[in-house]
């Protein structure tokens, strides 16, 4: 009986084995593929934030260089008109170019407000204000009511140091974008 006993156990284990093997094999099957879609699925995210993180700093250097150029153009053409209004020769078309060059500067500092990181923005704020106040004191100046600190020679020296916080603002932007700041000499 015992040779007997053992035969028949081994015969049930054998059967049990044989019909448990593929459910045990489709369980280990699908733990597999599950891990494997899961891993997949990471993959795709990590390769979808990277990505986005590159079109974001693109738009970013797109947006900083079209404001740094208008911000730039801006001040340069608020400097000619200055000199054409202490010249006393300002014509419509000397105030039709300061007046394009400020509405892209508007444009390009509201394109700049939805895509700034907030240290740049602070930086942009800054040039902001001093142009709009170099514009006001120019217009005064050309209206024959200049601003107690509105001279030619004031608002000259202020639009000249404005320069200074271009470059800052400049800097700024450069930081923002991941670029070294001795890997290029110094902008004209």
């Amino acid at each position: 009986m015992e040779s007997g006993t053992i035969a028949l156990f081994a015969a049930v284990v054998g059967v049990a084995g044989t019909l448990l093997a593929p459910v045990l094999s489709h369980r280990l099957v699908a733990r597999v593929q599950r891990e494997q879609f899961e891993r997949q699925q990471q993959i795709a995210h990590s390769q979808w934030l990277r990505d986005q993180n590159r079109a974001e700093l693109a738009q970013r250097r797109t947006c900083y260089a079209a404001t740094n150029a208008a911000y730039r153009h801006y001040r340069l053409q608020l400097t000619k008109f200055l000199y054409h209004v202490n010249r006393g020769d300002v014509t419509e078309a000397v105030r039709e170019e300061l007046e394009v060059a400020r509405h892209s500067h508007h444009a390009a500092y509201a394109e700049a407000q939805m895509v700034a990181s907030a240290a740049v923005l602070r930086e942009l704020d800054v040039v902001a204000k001093a142009l709009s106040e170099g514009y006001r004191k120019t217009k005064c100046l050309e209206e024959g009511s200049p601003v107690p600190t509105g001279s030619f020679e004031e608002i000259h020296a202020e639009l000249h140091q404005l320069r200074e916080l271009w470059e800052l603002m400049r800097d700024m932007m450069r930081r923002d974008l991941g670029i070294d700041d001795h890997a290029n000499g110094p902008v004209p």
